[in-house]
């Protein structure tokens, strides 16, 4: 597949991502700032939460993990604009995922803002942050990792492995559900919500029409192509919800596209066309693997398939997603009669019948 590069509407974001550093506080255009909140201990290093001047104050697109110095980054971003923490009036969060949700409570409590979530989402937040709930979580996970075919011997390691990031969460329940369609009330922008399920259940961007501004979170990047994996807390089947929310988004007019991490670029149609053929020939890729075989366990496919680094360099939480995903693409092409499961303790696939 030839390689699709789109082109940054900020050459210094860019620069600041090819350089290993963080980009600076960015005026994108009158009345909407880039303000990049750091990630710990994490490749992708940054999150962009995006603010929104309004009559009364600021909305924010994000939020960041909960950690001082996230919090700290996101105050002085907010002051570079002329704003304060307190001139906060909405938290509206693409989904869930610890980088985007962590700090909307912490942000609430010194704003009094509202929190707004896709209902598919808010419904997994006690589930997945609540102390009660944890437990009951991962032996989910241990389960399907087993039904995966992973190893006895790491399967518990593995089954725990994403713990630790909730201590970078303070749990909020939204104020508000936002729907599919939902025109936001926030002044001087005609925002409206679009539902773009995959990466979470729940995943929005923001579309702002009059502007031609696309504000993709997670869903569509520069570079990387987002996660989408089986899970407990994920739809049946995410791959097949991912491209068809994909597919929809690239009719949207859109001029420039603002993602949560790497930086701004320009084309979204050529870029949805390339995470498309993608995704393609990493079906293709997998369908060859099962179909070479009268059965086959999901890990063992995902040790076989190409990865950015060898399978056996790859760390072992990185090895759970890395499995994951290559479920969500087994069924999907089990949903499309491709692929055939064979039950049992664990699960094999092989090539479908007739």
């Amino acid at each position: 597949m030839a390689k699709f590069v789109v082109t940054p509407s900020s050459e210094k974001q860019r620069a600041a991502w090819t350089g290993g550093g963080i980009p600076e506080v960015e005026r994108v255009r009158p009345g909407l700032w880039s303000i990049p909140v750091p990630i710990p201990i994490n490749p992708l290093r940054y999150v962009l939460v995006y603010a929104l001047e309004l009559a009364d104050g600021v909305a924010i697109i994000d939020a960041g993990w909960d950690t001082d110095e996230a919090y700290e980054a996101l105050t002085a971003g907010l002051g570079v604009a002329g704003y304060t923490i307190a001139d906060v009036k909405a938290v509206l969060v693409t989904h869930i995922h610890p980088d985007h949700y962590g700090l909307a409570g912490r942000v609430r409590e010194a704003s009094g803002a509202w929190i707004g979530l896709h209902p598919a989402d808010a419904g997994l937040l006690r589930e997945r942050y609540d102390e009660e709930f944890i437990d009951a979580l991962v032996a989910k996970e241990r389960a399907q990792l087993l039904r995966c075919g992973v190893p006895a011997s790491t399967v518990d390691e593995l089954a725990g492995a994403s713990m630790m990031i909730r201590t970078f969460v303070t749990m909020a329940a939204p104020d508000r559900l936002i729907e599919d369609g939902d025109r936001l009330d926030l002044s001087g922008w005609d925002l409206r919500a679009v539902w773009t399920p995959g990466h979470s259940p729940g995943h929005l961007c923001f579309a702002e029409s009059s502007r031609k501004l696309l504000f993709t979170g997670d869903h569509v990047l520069p570079r990387i192509t987002s996660a989408v994996a089986v899970h407990p807390q994920s739809a049946p089947n995410p791959l097949a919800d991912y491209l068809d929310a994909l597919a929809a988004l690239r009719a949207f007019d859109v001029e420039e596209v603002l993602p949560a991490h790497e930086y701004r670029f320009l084309e979204l149609a050529g870029r949805v066309d390339y995470v498309m053929e993608h995704h393609r020939e990493r079906l293709a890729e997998i369908e060859e693997v099962v179909s070479g075989t009268d059965g086959v366990t999901c890990w063992d496919v995902a040790t076989k398939l190409t990865w950015s680094r060898p399978w056996e360099s790859i760390p072992s939480f990185m090895r759970r997603a890395a499995g994951n995903e290559t479920l969500a693409h087994l069924v999907w092409l089990e949903s499309r009669g491709r692929a055939r499961r064979l039950p049992g303790e664990p699960e094999l696939w092989t090539r479908a019948e007739g």
